[in-house]
């Protein structure tokens, strides 16, 4: 049934959020596009039958905008309707003034002066005990003006809370919810109104401007420093983005004690340059200029000089010292600091924020419009009486079809992996060809630093990186399409679902170069005269002399400073591109999580291989901070409010990370770093009778008898420099601790592979037994909620009972003097009265 409104053409003040009576505000607007010529003064709206029976006479009005075609349906919500919704929603309002003073005396404040901002910014509105509304005892709270007892954030919940579960079509009730008649294109908009232009207050006294005052104190960038007001936002954007922000401000605080112990790391591997003595002996021309290097490729690859790693020798060493397995264990601590404490606060958020009564109960009750539609059997519950359901049959089949769409693409990121190593394989024997002469040197600064391996590393870095992003694009739209297809039931378990899809995805996509450099390249190779090869064709890579910890810190550089890059630009320039674009949607909240947990595992999976990663993890949350809060405030239409306990599922992901962080760490230190082997020579193998680290390199390599090389390992003619037709070479070297030829033992392991191994995984089981008994004992010695929160809670508790119970004692005392001196013939009227039921059809007024 279609209702016809006037069209109002009179221009409203763009300062206003209220109606031109000043009284009734503007809680809601669905914008509509009629395409069809000719000046209409009536437009008919599929919304405006339910809008009508829904609530009471004159709370629509339809205003033209400038270019005659769009329409706006402004809707305003009146009191009965917001009591009656609080009242199914559970809304918590104030019934007293808190009177449990704050302790604020914190030893030496005055030092965060600087970073404080306005106490009316941080503290928007009174502190109050607050409990469930009900409409039945409404002069038990505190209500002095209906009209703004309720703040905007929470009107335009309950109005989109209507809009998404009302029928439009009073034949057919399936015919139901704003989103479908916004995909359908019934409707191009629909979204709460900003309360003023947010660089200017507005000259209506009766707005609020909170708009103005985010811009003012948290979106512009020169605020970096100062702390967020999470109050206002909260109030203004409701309680999901408030926690995201939480969450993402505290995460950044936590990154710079991570950030300053990292840069220490670094510093120590630059002051202690000195002592690197196996690359001064890859330096020395009678050390690593006389040693002759077996071909790193077949065919193209020739024999070179240990000496022309020098470069990458020392860089290696920036972050493959013994200040390395200082930073893994201190990181594997740092992780467990920052989930107990976000634990605290994300308590004292739930209790600020009155999310800790927060009944789940209440959110299953509270099913997806989608659900609703498109479930049209029903079942029996005890609590709801009859539901829509699933059948499982049906589920089942989704789950599977859903499950193997997610392993379909998993497999495109391994297909997409192994397509890497492969040009991996196959050009670096045409680099080692062309760089032979080492044309390179003749460029400035940097030609003496690339070699073969290295631009092999960086090249397929960015190639991977590139993949990365496509793939990513690309799969973003599938999890949301088979998330819907799933059907799930309530919006939590909609948006767990998506997330464990969206991080799956991700930590395959962009972690699995990083576990490749780390775990297997170099691990796989054999040994001249007996390689292994990748399908038969490629020989596996090996890591260089001075090993695979740089290649690991240049994938990890590449990919996370890239990924932030490309992140904080697309945030940028997207919105300023599209401007009708909302991010209030489910998909929006999950994927700005997603970007900041991916982030979480690459400083914390792989920090041991780069110590600058959180330095460089810090800039750029300061940035996304106040990128995003510029985008909420001046880009974005408001988004609906949205009432969440936490960051949901991510609670459970970030502890995963957690956990396997230290063993990642714990391997990356002994099998991907020259950490432990150069151990063991110091202290077992060492020259001489003092424990010193010279000799080491010699030590290191293997030697193999070249006459012994098969045609297909056999350099080409050509491929070799020219001293090695001018010497008489008869022997390489190369990385292994094998026995060398000649001996009974030949190319077999030696003892002291043997005494490597055992080491390294004596220091891995030593690491990650320290690290897990500190980890646990932290999180014992830290409560998840603080003692004064707990006092809080137990305080409003009391209160709620108390203040209730007078409450009915002061009505029945009022019932009892009414009833005067027939009050021996009252026969408790509040039992023998008939309640009044008021039915709720499809969550919506009926």
């Amino acid at each position: 049934m279609l209702v016809c409104v006037q069209v109002d053409k009179q221009q409203q003040s763009k300062d206003s959020v209220y109606f031109r009576d000043g009284m009734r505000r503007i809680d809601f607007v669905l914008s509509y596009i009629d395409d069809k010529d000719g000046e209409k003064k009536q437009v008919c709206h599929p919304f405006s039958y339910v809008l009508y029976i829904s609530y009471t006479s004159h709370t629509l009005s339809l205003q033209e905008s400038e270019d005659g075609r769009t329409y706006f349906l402004k809707i305003h919500v009146p009191w009965e309707v917001l009591a009656t919704y609080a009242d199914v929603l559970k809304i918590k309002v104030p019934f007293k003034t808190n009177d449990i003073t704050d302790k604020k005396d914190v030893p030496m404040s005055w030092l965060c002066m600087p970073y404080r901002l306005p106490e009316h910014v941080m503290q928007p509105e009174p502190d109050y005990f607050t409990a469930t509304f009900d409409k039945s005892k409404i002069d038990f709270f505190l209500i002095e003006d209906k009209e703004t007892f309720f703040p905007p954030s929470t009107r335009n919940r309950i109005v989109y809370y209507i809009l998404s579960r009302c029928p439009y079509s009073k034949e057919d009730k399936d015919k139901k919810g704003i989103k479908r008649l916004l995909n359908n294109g019934t409707y191009a908009a629909a979204f709460p109104l900003h309360d003023s232009r947010y660089w200017t207050r507005s000259r209506d006294a009766n707005c609020e401007s909170e708009r103005y005052a985010l811009y003012k104190y948290w979106a512009r960038f020169s605020r970096f420093y100062k702390e967020q007001p999470l109050n206002l936002i909260r109030k203004y954007y409701g309680e999901k983005i408030g926690i995201y922000f939480a969450w993402l401000g505290f995460y950044t605080e936590m990154l710079t004690y991570a950030a300053v112990v990292g840069l220490l790391c670094f510093i120590y591997g630059v002051a202690s340059f000195d002592e690197n003595v196996w690359s001064k002996e890859i330096c020395n021309e009678t050390i690593g200029g006389q040693i002759v290097m077996c071909p790193l490729c077949d065919k193209k690859c020739g024999y070179w000089m240990l000496s022309t790693t020098c470069s990458s020798s020392w860089q290696s060493y920036l972050f493959d010292n013994t200040a390395t397995v200082f930073f893994a264990i201190f990181m594997g601590i740092w992780v467990t600091l920052f989930l107990e404490f976000w634990k605290r606060r994300q308590a004292q958020l739930e209790y600020e924020w009155d999310l800790v009564d927060m009944e789940e109960e209440q959110q299953q009750l509270q099913l997806r419009p989608e659900y609703e539609t498109k479930c049209t059997h029903l079942r029996l519950n005890r609590v709801t009486q009859m539901e829509p359901y699933l059948p499982l049959t049906s589920k089942c089949a989704r789950s599977i079809l859903s499950g193997a769409t997610v392993l379909f693409w998993i497999s495109l990121i391994i297909a997409s992996i192994i397509g890497v190593i492969a040009y991996r394989l196959a050009v670096f024997a045409a680099f080692a060809s062309i760089m032979k002469d080492s044309p390179t040197n003749k460029l400035d600064v940097v030609g003496s630093l690339i070699t073969p391996q290295l631009a092999t590393s960086v090249t397929a870095s960015c190639i991977n990186f590139v993949i990365i992003m496509i793939l990513n694009f690309l799969y973003e739209r599938v999890a949301i399409k088979i998330t819907d297809m799933e059907v799930p039931k309530t919006h939590v378990e909609y948006e767990n679902k998506l997330t464990v899809k969206m991080f799956l995805f991700q930590f395959v996509n962009y972690y699995s170069s990083c576990f490749y450099v780390a775990f297997f390249k170099g691990k796989f190779v054999g040994y001249p005269g007996d390689y292994a090869y990748m399908f038969g064709k490629w020989r596996n890579e090996e890591c260089e002399p001075g090993g695979c910890l740089i290649e690991l810190t240049t994938q990890l550089v590449i990919v996370m400073v890239g990924k932030q890059v490309w992140g904080n630009i697309q945030e940028a320039l997207v919105p300023l591109t599209d401007r009708w674009r909302c991010s209030s949607s489910i998909y929006g909240e999950t994927s700005r999580l997603c970007f900041a947990v991916i982030q979480f595992g690459f400083i914390t999976l792989f920090v041991a291989s780069f110590p600058l990663a959180p330095l460089l993890a810090l800039m750029n949350n300061i940035l996304e901070v106040r990128v995003d809060a510029w985008k909420f405030t001046t880009q974005f239409r408001r988004p609906v409010a949205a009432k969440v306990h936490n960051i949901g599922a991510w609670n459970e992901i970030l502890n995963m990370i957690a956990v396997f962080s230290v063993v990642t760490n714990a391997f990356i230190v002994s099998f991907t770093s020259d950490m432990i082997p150069r151990l063991v020579y110091k202290y077992a193998y060492h020259l001489g009778n003092e424990s010193t680290m010279e000799g080491y390199i010699n030590n290191s390599l293997s030697v193999f008898n070249i006459s012994k090389f098969q045609p297909k390992n056999r350099p080409d003619d050509g491929e070799n420099p020219d001293w090695f037709y001018s010497s008489n070479i008869t022997t390489c070297r190369y990385r292994d601790y094998r026995y060398p030829p000649g001996h009974e033992k030949r190319y077999t392991h030696t003892m002291q592979f043997w005494h490597i191994l055992a080491a390294k995984l004596a220091f891995i089981i030593i690491m990650e037994h320290v690290v897990f008994v500190v980890k646990f004992f932290v999180a014992w010695l830290i409560p998840d909620v603080p003692s004064d929160v707990k006092a809080r809670i137990k305080r409003e508790r009391y209160l709620i009972q108390e203040y209730l119970h007078n409450y009915e004692l002061e009505k029945l005392k009022i019932q009892l003097s009414q009833n005067g001196p027939n009050i021996e013939q009252c026969t408790c009227p509040a039992t023998a009265a008939t309640p009044v039921k008021m039915e709720v059809f499809s969550d919506c007024l009926s």
